[in-house]
């Protein structure tokens, strides 16, 4: 199958600066393709411009089969977007949110079922409002997969959650990935991109530095000789949390 997502030569400037600097990258149906960079390296940009919201200066951009610059909109009928920080009509539940989004779409779901796969049927009724940080980003997926999206991409969608709701989430994404949908992630946690991507590229400065799966990229640097002062502890603290509190929700 060709990818589904090609991209040949991007470029976007911005007055003097240069945010995306020729780059040039295939992601492959049903993989999960992590997007890593400092602030400033041109993820955003770069994400934006496959999402169909900002226009690149030049080169091209394919999304599901669809040429980013020629059709927008056919893009954005193909994909699912969550954000960091998604904003919903206020008052509403969460059911009702997930029926919203879906009318945007002209379209009649299943907002239960959708609500069920990310763990929020029983807070269907729910002010969305009064959701926790971590139901919202749920919520924020869920209204991203009312479309049946060939491509979700997934702004940093753990930030701000503890523990427990931050591997709940990436059960959520892996469950996505095996129903057969593309994941586009872009996040900060390099340990996350770890466990979750198939491949993962790394930008710097506007350009993609590297891009190879997770493993492959770790023993390149093992083979270039580089070893740290202490030795990598085989469980992390947050492990230690985990096992002494559980991995269920804590809902509030």
């Amino acid at each position: 199958m060709p990818p589904i997502v090609q991209v040949a030569d991007l470029r976007k400037r911005y007055g003097e600066i240069e945010a995306v600097r020729g780059i040039s990258f295939d992601v492959q149906q049903g993989e999960v393709f992590g997007m890593l960079g400092p602030n400033g390296a041109g993820k955003t940009t770069t994400v934006e411009i496959l999402e169909g919201l900002r226009k690149a200066d030049t080169g091209s951009a394919r999304v599901a089969g669809v040429d980013v610059f020629a059709d927008p909109s056919g893009v954005k009928q193909r994909i699912g977007v969550q954000l960091q920080a998604s904003a919903f009509p206020e008052h509403l539940t969460a059911r009702e949110t997930v029926d919203f989004f879906a009318a945007c779409y002209d379209l009649d779901v299943d907002a239960i079922g959708l609500l069920r796969a990310v763990e929020l049927d029983e807070r269907a009724g729910q002010l969305q409002e009064r959701l926790s940080g971590g139901q919202r980003q749920r919520l924020s997926i869920a209204t991203a997969l009312v479309n049946s999206p060939q491509v979700l991409f997934l702004d940093e969608p753990t930030t701000g959650l503890d523990p427990q709701a931050r591997r709940n989430l990436w059960g959520l994404i892996q469950s996505i990935r095996r129903g057969g949908t593309t994941v586009f992630l872009t996040t900060h946690y390099l340990d996350e991109a770890e466990v979750l991507c198939d491949r993962v590229a790394i930008m710097d400065q506007g350009r993609i530095v590297a891009m190879d799966p997770p493993r492959k990229l770790i023993g390149d640097l093992l083979a270039r000789g580089f070893t740290k002062p202490v030795a990598q502890q085989q469980a992390s603290l947050e492990d230690v949390f985990l096992d002494l509190t559980g991995h269920e929700l804590r809902e509030a």
